[in-house]
């Protein structure tokens, strides 16, 4: 029994350390966020976009994306608005026409947003398009974000994110908690990688791909249901650097519900789980092949929903643990002070983190503050939805209804 114990608390030691190393990694990521951009300079419009929407039941949104992308800082001949309808029950085909944009009717089985976008990829071959850019129905896009990514395209980047902001932060808690994590994952996560010169995380909207780029991946296709994380993964293998273009902003609905934001995590985790079932062996493979930086740091983002996991099983077990070099009652009581301190310095460190999120990306007023206050307990439900996703993961992609359709002209003012 006393080896056991032995074996049990090396074990425990040993995934602390890697914790702790895995922690650090991050840290310093956040520490590199503070560098300043890349300047890709300043060059006149010369690429041709095709710009894509995959749509579903989304009347009542499309209006203002559409808007906003017809009144774009970037000459008109240099761009066209495709909206991609599939599986629609509403007037989203007809409202797009009357809005100013082209149509093309998805007719290919759909399960998920890559399916149309491989569609619409396949449909628009040969029509001389040097990229895409892709948006999502309920997104509105600032002015310059064509003549933005026209400049990182003409600085030499073959895929690229722009910022993702959100056009309903103050609506409930909960879409002031997904506004928060975008905010981080804009600093710390694509800012930090930036910095490194690592890959930024192409994350579903805004984002740009070249033509070049899709047609060295084979094409646009997916095996997943987060076509956003697997395109990432295929960029990685492939040597194409994900460059990280903060000027370039789409504000996003946030869901308003925390029913709909289980359903939306849900997915966004099994199909993390997915892309790393089907990557991981490549990336493995291609670090051993050929180290990289980028492709490292992919695989560490593959490998969150187990790091999630396995960090609670081993706070678990450490609990566990402690309890039972105590006696009696003390055992009980060893156990929950671990946990509630354990607990405690996560809620310190997220709504720390979340704090100095807010302050540098100049969001901080009264209508956050709730939010703010409950972005740990937004985070820490992250937990039992990532074992329900190990458990049985989603494999068809679900609808969350957007409603709020915001004008650009309100988000431009608020961004000022």
């Amino acid at each position: 029994m006393k080896l056991l114990f032995e074996i049990l608390w090396l074990i425990t030691g040993l995934f602390a350390v890697c914790f702790t190393i895995w922690g650090g990694y991050y840290v310093v990521l956040s520490l590199f966020s503070w560098r300043k951009p890349m300047d890709y300079g300043r060059h006149p419009a010369s690429t041709r976009f095709g710009v894509l929407i995959a749509a579903r039941n989304e009347a009542l949104v499309l209006p203002a994306l559409i808007e906003s992308l017809r009144e774009q800082n970037y000459p008109a001949d240099l761009y066209d608005i495709w909206v991609i309808p599939n599986h629609c029950t509403d007037q989203t085909a007809e409202v797009a026409r009357q809005a100013g944009a082209k149509v093309l009717m998805c007719t290919a089985p759909v399960k998920s947003k890559g399916e149309v976008l491989r569609f619409a990829y396949q449909s628009l071959f040969g029509m001389g398009y040097d990229a895409y850019c892709v948006f999502d129905a309920d997104n509105v896009v600032h002015p310059d974000f064509l003549k933005e990514m026209n400049c990182a395209y003409r600085a030499g980047a073959r895929a690229a994110q722009g910022y993702r902001d959100s056009k309903n932060p103050h609506d409930t808690v909960v879409s002031g908690c997904y506004s928060i994590y975008y905010w981080m994952m804009n600093r710390f996560h694509n800012g930090g990688r930036a910095g490194l010169g690592l890959s930024a995380m192409i994350n579903g909207t805004g984002f740009m791909v070249a033509s070049s780029a899709l047609e060295k991946l084979g094409g646009w296709h997916s095996q997943t249901i987060s076509e956003d994380l697997e395109l990432g993964a295929q960029c990685a293998l492939a040597d194409i650097r994900v460059h990280w273009v903060p000027k370039a902003l789409t504000f996003d609905e946030q869901p308003l519900t925390f029913a709909q934001s289980v359903t939306q995590r849900k997915r966004w985790t099994s199909g993390t789980i997915q892309v790393g079932q089907y990557y991981l062996p490549k990336v493995r493979e291609k670090l051993g092949r050929a180290p990289s930086g980028v492709s490292f740091d992919m695989g560490a983002t593959m490998l969150i929903p187990c790091y999630q996991v396995a960090a609670l099983s081993n706070l678990l077990l450490s609990s566990l643990m402690l309890g039972s070099v105590a006696e009696g009652h003390h055992a009980l009581s060893m156990i929950l002070v671990s946990l509630l301190w354990n607990v405690g310095l996560m809620i310190a460190g997220s709504t720390l983190a979340g704090a100095i999120v807010l302050w540098s990306e100049k969001k901080v007023d009264g209508h956050m503050v709730k939010a703010l206050c409950f972005f740990w307990l937004f985070l820490l439900t992250w937990l039992p939805i990532t074992i329900s996703s190990f458990r049985k993961q989603t494999t068809v992609w679900e609808q969350i209804a957007h409603t709020r359709n915001v004008k650009l002209s309100t988000m431009t003012a608020a961004h000022r």
